[in-house]
């Protein structure tokens, strides 16, 4: 049975070691464990029988958009809808927060169309995602594809939050009564 859910920290050497495997064959950028460790509730990973078979991340650009990155699924585990459902549980957070469109850069646009991504140029991306291109041997020739899907524009954060005004309110989980002291000013 396949166990979907975020990542915790003790999964970072399975996302290493699957992440890099895809790195040195050239087709996605290496991560060390402190670059993993620092993003890790980016992280979505996916089980079976207790092995990671999949893995990605949904990282935030800008308030309204963000990238779908370090997307892997084992290479025996290609096929099997694992990667589907690791991006439909990263586009649904990505709604959940209120996102209007998702973005990757990719080597199977063909994948991504299949989820409502399209291919766009890269020039409409936002600039700060560019950050990691920096660093990548390919910078100079790059050829990945980028891709973009657009998101509902009313979300299910903002469909169950009261509003008072343009003030959205979170609405916060129930929490046991905490009592807080109160510091009275001894001068008054």
């Amino acid at each position: 049975m396949l166990e979907l859910r975020k990542a915790i920290l003790g999964d970072i050497p399975a996302i290493t070691a699957m992440v890099n495997a895809y790195a040195a064959q050239g087709v996605m950028l290496p991560r060390t464990e402190f670059e993993l460790a620092e993003s890790i509730r980016d992280f979505t990973v996916a089980y079976r029988n207790g092995q990671l078979v999949g893995c990605g991340a949904l990282r935030i650009y800008t308030p309204l958009s963000a990238e779908v990155r370090s997307l892997a699924v084992s290479p025996n585990e290609k096929g099997s809808g694992i990667g589907r459902q690791v991006v439909e549980a990263l586009v649904a957070e990505a709604e959940l927060f209120g996102l209007e469109s998702l973005f990757a850069f990719t080597y199977v646009p063909g994948f991504f169309a299949k989820l409502g991504f399209d291919e766009v140029d890269r020039g409409q991306l936002p600039l700060k995602a560019w950050k990691d291109c920096l660093r990548c041997p390919k910078f100079k020739a790059c050829d990945e594809i980028a891709v973009l899907k657009p998101l509902r524009h009313t979300t299910l954060f903002q469909a169950n939050t009261p509003k008072r005004g343009n003030i959205i309110l979170p609405i916060l989980p129930r929490t046991a009564h905490v009592e807080v002291p109160v510091l009275v000013d001894k001068l008054a």
